[in-house]
């Protein structure tokens, strides 16, 4: 198991679970984060962690394509282990829909 960053991350970027991780899994993009599932240890401290509640083990119902998500840009983006202030618009985003299309175009989400 493993666990995953959502899209609810995404446009706000809220960084409290990289202080927590014992592996430093966490690789952070322009507007959010993602966990690299073959080096997260499934230790779980992130996960409370999240303001945005963005973090979900991977054994919840229909997260595959988070996971392959997760990895694709986890081989991309720097890793961050340090803290930083969310995005300026976090709290207006914070539970907004369709954010993987919004901000993600080339990638398809759920069932498509």
């Amino acid at each position: 198991m493993t666990y995953v960053v959502t899209d609810n991350c995404i446009a706000c970027k809220y960084t409290d679970c990289v202080e927590v991780c014992p592996v430093d899994c966490f690789y952070e993009g322009e507007n959010m984060l993602v966990i690299h599932p073959d080096e997260c240890i499934d230790c779980g401290v992130c996960e409370p962690e999240c303001p945005a509640d963005a973090i979900r083990p991977d054994t919840e119902p229909d997260l595959d394509h988070w996971v392959t998500f997760n990895r694709k840009y986890a081989e991309l983006w720097p890793v961050i282990v340090t803290k930083k202030d969310q995005l300026p618009e976090a709290a207006e985003r914070d539970g907004e829909t369709d954010k993987l299309k919004k901000y993600f175009s080339e990638v398809a989400g759920p069932g498509g």
